[in-house]
This record gives C-alpha cells, structure tokens and sequence, in this order.
C-alpha cells in the first residue's frame, strides 16, 4: 500500500524522523542491492578494480614512469615486476573482504541516488527559488564525487601502494601484505578523494547560509594551504613529489570554491535588490 504524502507544514518533530526513516531505508537498499550485485561480480572486482592498482602494467605507472624519466626522477614506477604479494592470514578474511569491499562498491555506486533521498527529505523545507537554484545540485556533487573517486584510485592509491608495497628496512624482510590492509589502503584513498572533491558544493551551502564568505576564503588562503598539505601528506605516501601531485586539483578547487561563493553573494545581493524595488 502507497504511503500517503503528508504536507511538510503540518507535520510533526515524530513525523519528519518517521520520513527521513524511510529515506535512510530506500538509500540503504540501494546500497545494498548494488553492492549485491557487487558481490556476484567477485572476478572484476577484485582481479580487475581492487587489485589492479598493484600490477605492473596499471595505467597510471606507464604514465608515472614516462614524467619520471622526463624530469630525472627516480624511475621506481617504471618496474616490471609486482611489488608484493597479498596475503589472508584470518579465516574468515577473504570472505569479510568480499562482502564489505561489495558494500563499499554499492555506495559508490549508488551515491547519486543517496543524494536524491537526502535531497527529496531536505527540499520541502526549501523555498521555491531556493529549490530552484539548487536544481542541478545532485549532478554537479556526483559528478565531482565521481572525479575524485577517479583520482583517489589512478592517482593517489598507485602513489600509495608503489610507495609503502616496495618499501623495506632489510633485505631480511619480505612484503607479504595481508589482504584487508591492501584494501583498506584503496579504500581510504578513494573515499577520501571523492569526498574531498564536494568541496565546492560545501562551499555553496555555507555560503547561501552565510558562514562563508569570499573575503574569509582569501584571508584564511594559507592556513588552507597548509590543511591540504595536511590532508596530502595523510592519504599518500611521505614524498614531496606525491603530496604536490595530490595538493594541486585540492588547491584548484579551493580556488574555483571562492569563485562560487563570490557567484553566490552577487546573486543574493541581486535578488535583495530586486526585492527591495518591489516593495
């Protein structure tokens, strides 16, 4: 039986937890039915996705090894060989691993349709211009949440997993990785990246909240600076060269969020004006 549409002004504190509940159900079977189908796609996405990042032949290391050669760097990623070998050493590991890596997955994928319930639960307490200036929002922050999954795994988890997977003390000791700390590494670069990359519609909401400003974004320019080396040197590897690799499409962002937000006040100030006239 369809549920019965209530209209957001009449409704209760109770009924608004019982609406955004159902909200966290339909996100979460979402989740969960992508994830299920995830799941039943172990060869691709381990052999392919998960793993990928760790053989020779990845994308990323042709093009690494290529700019390293170019600018008389190191040529650590240009090795033919694997780095290490991955290894389960719990029972029930590979079996943990498949079903929360499918989660994950699902998460991922189905993020634009979390941000529809979030928005659907958020958007009658909107006015109507409101919602309109926000119409084009779950595009543009998945599109920039795909962007940033897309350079938290060719960028960053290569970085990562070459660095710390080739990385020794003495000869004496062998990198045999265990299985869910690879993948936690891939993980925490993806997810850090994508979330990372919704900085600009973060910005547009603080700012039509008025906690932001551009003049605080400017002045406040080099302590961001620093955050976001911060940030770098936590989700790559500790070499100069891969936290400025990390650091420049941050800072870039940072950049484009003040432009936003200086979009944002003139647009309001417009409209203030215009209402004025009016009355």
């Amino acid at each position: 039986m369809a549920r019965k549409k209530k209209d957001p002004n009449e409704m209760s504190f109770l009924d608004h937890l019982e609406e955004l509940r159902w909200h966290l159900i339909r996100s979460t079977m979402a989740v969960v039915i992508v994830g299920f189908v995830a799941f039943l796609m172990k060869d691709f996405i381990f052999d392919t996705v998960i793993f990928g990042p760790k053989k020779p032949d990845f994308p990323t290391y042709g093009v690494f090894c290529k700019l390293s050669k170019m600018l008389g760097f190191s040529e650590a990623f240009c090795s033919n060989e694997p780095l290490f070998r991955i290894q389960s050493r719990v029972m029930a590991g590979q079996f943990s691993a498949h079903i929360w890596t499918s989660i994950w997955a699902g998460f991922i994928v189905a993020f634009p349709y979390v941000l529809y319930e979030m928005w659907r639960f958020i958007s009658p307490g909107l006015y109507e211009n409101e919602r309109k200036s926000s119409r084009g929002f779950i595009l543009v922050a998945s599109l920039l949440f795909f962007m940033g999954v897309l350079f938290g795994y060719y960028v960053v988890a290569p970085l990562s997993i070459n660095f710390l997977g080739g990385y020794t003390v003495s000869p004496e000791v062998y990198n045999d990785i265990d299985l869910s700390s690879y993948i936690s590494t891939v993980r925490a670069a993806v997810i850090a990246c994508g979330l990372i990359f919704e900085l600009p519609i973060i910005i547009y909401f603080l700012t039509k909240v008025g906690l932001v400003t551009p003049e605080i974004l400017k002045k406040y320019r080099k302590i961001a600076l620093v955050i976001v080396l911060i940030i770098s040197a936590v989700i790559t590897p500790p070499d100069v060269a891969s936290q400025i690799i990390v650091a420049i499409p941050v800072l870039i962002l940072y950049q484009v969020s003040i432009y936003i937000s200086a979009y944002v006040l003139k647009r309001e100030a417009k409209k203030a004006k215009k209402y004025a006239k009016s009355s």
